[in-house]
């Protein structure tokens, strides 16, 4: 097996709380320098800049997983990927079904942005891209499942938008890929707390704002190569793949 470092939780300009200098080719750098070899790009309720970032990344020998960070009606905050860009873009209408009409204030929430490959502006996103869906937890887990997808409830002891703190505990029998926690905790201190997670693969990301932070959260992937199917197997611990958290 080959072991293979991975950030799966990084924001693009395309994000509002994302900072500016959040471009694809930025990401990609930073990502280089920092010795990453699995990106997952995550916007909120959004995959638009995912492509760019893949085409970017392949020229460095990084392998991109795209998806969004998705925002449940509860409010809770979850990683979706999948395998193709044909699956993403069925992925995004489903988003742009269930985003709620509320119009982006670029004073109080940042830009919208998506970028071309040489970093021109080619589309603003006018809804508000961190409001929650019209859809459950529940309802999403099984649309990224139906449709092949990978999902990841995001760091799930956070205070604010995460699964503890939206609902106030980890549904027991979550139909989850994996759970991401922040630096804050370990997999045995969120495990006390909820024992019927001990099971679960835990990984840990960056949920990276601004290019310094890419790369402060780290899993490392132990597989063959890099593939979609190669990861599942590896989060769900199948034919001697598997992954852990690295420590700084």
């Amino acid at each position: 097996m080959n072991s293979f470092r991975a950030d799966l939780h990084v924001h693009t300009v395309l994000s509002p709380c994302g900072d500016l200098e959040m471009s694809p080719a930025a990401i990609v750098d930073a990502a280089a320098r920092r010795g990453i070899d699995i990106l997952g790009i995550a916007d909120h309720n959004s995959t638009k800049h995912g492509p760019l970032v893949s085409k970017l990344a392949q020229k460095k020998g990084i392998f991109v997983l795209c998806g969004a960070e998705v925002t449940t009606r509860e409010e809770a905050h979850c990683l979706a990927f999948f395998e193709n860009f044909e699956i993403l873009a069925a992925f995004q209408q489903y988003l742009d079904r269930h985003l709620p009409n509320i119009k982006n204030d670029p004073r109080y929430f940042g830009h919208q942005v998506v970028l071309d490959e040489q970093e021109m502006i080619v589309e603003e996103e006018e809804r508000l891209l961190i409001s929650g869906l019209d859809q459950t937890l529940d309802q999403i887990e099984e649309e990224v499942h139906r449709l092949g997808g990978l999902f990841i409830p995001a760091h799930i002891d956070r205070p604010k938008f995460s699964l503890t703190s939206q609902l106030g505990f980890v549904p027991p029998g979550i139909k989850a890929d994996a759970l991401e926690i922040s630096r804050f905790t370990t997999p045995e201190k969120i495990a006390e707390q909820f024992p019927w997670i001990a099971s679960y693969t835990f990984i840990r990301s960056s949920d990276a704002h601004h290019p310094d932070a890419i790369g402060s959260g780290i899993t490392i992937f132990e597989m063959e190569r890099r593939s979609f199917d190669e990861i599942r197997k590896a989060l769900h611990r199948t034919d001697n793949r598997s992954t852990r958290i690295e420590k700084h």
